[in-house]
């Protein structure tokens, strides 16, 4: 039997389907997929199935001191048992195996694991193939051309998991205890994160020193017989053209001797063509800034674009590579798009060229070539709207590289009046080239009519601005990410997942990111007392240092040595200011969650944690004050910027996903529900007249007097608004009503519920929002939102049902309950990301 091992089950799906020609069949083992067909068998790992860790004696972290870790032995323990079982089952039973796993440092380490794991079951022999796409093609030559695996590569792999390991337990355990930051809000401090969490947090600092300069501009309407343009003002400033003004003086005179000028002079006209090349083809860093300009984070968009690699769309988007091999072949590629209804016009019109000749970039590596599309169409519903948008992007940009070059027309045109000039520049795109097949690239154009010198032109009006000089701004993650590859910051493979982990550990929020002050904090504590913790040149050293493991320069060991060696030495530094670090972190800790005054004490009101989970509004003068304000029970609190005037408060933004809103002050929340009456609109279905409990009707039936509840609106101190039984808490039946908007009582009642309709008035709206019957309404939403089967929601269809059946998820109930990543790693298709969304769903 021949056992071919890939990376995932989809990868292992798609792989048995072409190398059977469609043929193979799927059993499972250990809730594991195993394809077969003849004496072949595909297995589809979930990336790394076994992991790197210190031994059991290292665990409890108060135990042990953080710079034992430093020496410690790393040990490799099963972290997929139920893979690695079926692995070795299978193992025992070839005669022949397959390394199959994705062409890259990690993928060969991957690959390694397998290998090993094989090898303490048979010593049949194991070959290695490798491809940038998983398309017919390129697996059949792969497997038509085994090679061995490069045990230097997969070292240089394993080097990093030990390096990242030890330097990341070691100082996150050290920051943690020392600031009493234990069990989920541990600091997490990082080889690669902490030097990207320091560029965010200095170009905050550069924002924050920033002080703006005043200046003035100068702009005029300009028209030659009725054709109107814009033109702006500027001078000579030591051969140089000057168009902002720094002197208000000067500019006011300037802006008065324009606006008493009926008339302007053209003294000068320049035309000139440019050329404007395509640009180069996708590697990673850039397929990222592109993706972005969609709206994409760096996270989803590689994610997409892995899904799309594994169903053999793309090929491999993990690259440097900016320049085309040799063995592409442009028309054969374009050809395979010509008869498709959304890119068969473009293709066939590139085809049309005299002559297609790819651009090519600054980088060229013989890995994996740039990104691109490999020829095979998905199926637009199939796929998702997401990963269609990033195919087309890729396709596209493809497209763009085999592409002319664009022509632009530019005109210069420069009029005086009473001895001012004033400069109009316009541009007309005369050949699209490019663009035409590649819209993501601006090809705005700039009216400027035809004048010759000495035409007169009619000043129809001047506007004289004020203006600032702005701050730098922050970076996007796509221009974070390039600036890490320019300072050799983490690789292609890790940068968007270093991005993604500073949002997940609390470090920056928004996006652009920004930094939390905790992220500024430990930034701060490390520059303090151990700068290389945030030094870019070591982690970019230990970079270097791994490629030379893969180029067979260095040794794992050695590598591993002189880091363990390194950070011993930044514990020296560390060790001696212990307690001032521990003390500097908490404070600024609470920094991040701090509020205000309290009313009662005087003293910081903070966001705190309850024993149950849930966050309220607590006094830091606890236990003598007890003062607290309740925060609502959906999402996690986030304290901002904003103040309240009258509480001299900073407000609270609740993080929930889709559903995050601005709570806003929680005192002006806590009085203003103390001041509101509730409302009666009818009585209670639960405990109300004929629905009161036995013993609390009367002779007749109905419910005695005082004892039946009534259903009201309230106003709850945390900032929900509900109708609920006027019995609560003996009586706990509600309905929810919207955070915002005026409610108002209608005269109109619900035949089925004897309740008046209910209108949200929103001050901006005109129409209100018609909720009618509160009882009705919330069975309507109910019954909208249920999810009684898979296909219930949002992206599920037939097929991806079915897949996730196949994978043991039957019902809403199952998904759940999974691991987002196992199952991610068997589905065809499906991220662990988008598993996470439908869970959120579930929970919501």
């Amino acid at each position: 039997m021949r056992l071919i091992v890939t990376e995932k089950d989809n990868a292992a799906r798609r792989i048995a389907e072409i190398l059977s020609d469609d043929s193979a069949s799927g059993e499972r083992r250990n809730g594991v997929n195993v394809y077969k067909w003849g004496g072949q068998r595909v297995v589809g790992l979930s990336g790394h199935v076994v992991g790197v860790d210190f031994p059991p004696e290292y665990a409890e972290w108060r135990d042990v001191e953080p710079a034992e870790l430093i020496d410690a032995d790393v040990v490799t323990t099963p972290t997929r048992e139920n893979i690695v079982a079926t692995l070795r089952s299978l193992a025992r039973k070839a005669d022949e195996v397959v390394i199959a796993t994705d062409y890259d440092r990690e993928g060969e380490l991957i690959g390694k694991e397998a290998y090993e794991l094989i090898r303490e079951e048979t010593d049949a022999p194991v070959e290695r193939v490798r491809f940038s796409s998983i398309t017919e093609r390129e697996v059949q030559k792969a497997f038509e051309n085994p090679d061995e695996i490069d045990f230097d590569l997969a070292a240089a792999g394993e080097a990093r998991q030990i390096v990242d390991l030890i330097w990341g337990a070691a100082l996150t355990r050290f920051l943690s205890l020392s600031a009493k930051q234990l069990g989920n809000d541990f600091i997490s401090v990082g080889r690669v994160q902490s030097p990207t969490l320091k560029l965010i947090v200095d170009r905050e600092r550069e924002i924050e020193a920033f002080d703006p300069d005043d200046y003035w501009e100068i702009l005029a309407d300009l028209a030659k017989d009725g054709q109107g343009f814009e033109a702006q003002y500027f001078y000579d400033d030591d051969g140089s053209e000057a168009e902002r003004v720094w002197d208000e003086a000067a500019a006011e005179a300037a802006y008065a001797d324009l606006s008493e000028s009926g008339t302007a002079t053209v003294t000068e006209v320049r035309r000139r063509t440019r050329t404007d090349d395509p640009p180069a083809p996708f590697n990673t860093t850039a397929f990222i800034s592109a993706a972005s300009s969609l709206g994409y984070s760096a996270q989803r968009a590689m994610s997409l674009a892995e899904e799309l690699y594994t169903d053999g769309y793309l090929t491999y988007p993990r690259t440097d590579n900016t320049v085309y091999p040799d063995d592409l072949d442009p028309e054969e590629l374009l050809g395979a798009f010509e008869g498709s209804y959304e890119f068969g016009d473009d293709a066939a019109s590139l085809l049309d060229q005299d002559e297609i000749e790819p651009t090519r970039g600054e980088t060229e590596s013989t890995d994996h070539p740039p990104i691109h599309p490999t020829g095979e169409l998905p199926d637009r519903d199939e796929v998702g709207a997401d990963a269609w948008e990033i195919y087309e992007l890729v396709v596209r940009r493809f497209f763009a590289t085999v592409a002319e070059p664009a022509t632009w027309a530019h005109l210069r045109v420069v009029a005086e009046a009473a001895g001012r000039s004033l400069k109009a520049n316009g541009k007309r795109l005369l050949e699209e080239g490019y663009h035409a097949v590649y819209p993501y690239s601006s090809a705005g154009e700039t009216f400027v009519p035809e004048v010759s010198e000495g035409d007169k032109l009619s000043i129809d009006a001047v506007e004289l601005e004020a203006k600032q000089t702005q701050p730098p701004r922050r970076y996007g993650q796509s221009r974070l990410i390039q600036h890490m590859e320019e300072m050799g910051i983490g690789t292609k493979a890790t940068r968007h997942n270093i991005v993604e982990k500073l949002y997940d550990r609390g470090y920056v929020e928004d996006d652009p990111p920004r930094p939390t002050k905790l992220a500024e904090a430990v930034v701060s504590a490390a520059e303090e007392y151990a700068d290389h913790v945030v030094s870019e040149e070591m982690t970019a050293q230990l970079e270097a240092d791994m490629t030379a493991i893969a180029e067979g320069e260095a040794t794992l060991e050695e590598v591993t040595a002189e880091s363990r060696e390194m950070l011993g030495e930044i514990f020296e530094e560390l060790r001696e200011s212990r307690t001032e670090i521990g003390e500097f972190l908490q404070e600024s800790l609470k920094a991040d969650r701090t509020l205000g005054p309290c009313p009662e004490c005087g003293e910081d009101l903070l966001v705190r944690r309850s024993r149950q989970g849930s966050y309220f509004v607590g006094c830091d003068g606890f236990p003598e004050c007890r003062f607290t304000l309740p925060l609502p029970s959906t999402g996690e609190p986030q304290v901002t910027d904003e103040t309240c005037e009258d509480h001299d408060l900073r407000h609270v933004k609740m993080l929930a996903g889709r559903d995050t809103f601005v709570h806003g002050c929680p005192r002006c929340k806590a009085e203003a529900a103390d001041e509101s009456e509730d409302e009666v609109i009818g009585h209670c279905p639960e405990c109300g007249d004929s629905a009161a409990p036995e013993g609390q009707r009367n002779e007749g039936g109905e419910a005695a007097e005082g004892e039946g509840g009534k259903l009201a609106i309230k106003h709850l101190r945390s900032g929900s608004r509900l109708v609920g039984c006027t019995r609560y808490p003996d009586c706990d039946y509600s309905l929810p009503l919207p955070r915002r908007g005026e409610i108002v009582v209608t005269d109109e009642r619900c035949e089925d519920h004897d309740l008046p309709h209910i209108e949200i008035h929103d001050g901006d709206d005109d129409d209100p929002w018609e909720l009618g019957c509160p009882i009705c309404n919330y069975e309507e939403f109910q019954a909208r939102n249920a999810v009684e089967n898979l296909e219930d929601l949002d992206g599920v269809g037939p097929a991806t049902a079915e897949k996730l059946q196949d994978a043991g998820v039957a019902d809403p109930e199952d998904l759940h309950e999974v691991d987002p990543d196992a199952v991610a790693g068997e589905v065809q298709g499906v991220s662990a990301d988008r598993i996470r969304e439908w869970q959120d769903e579930l929970a919501a």
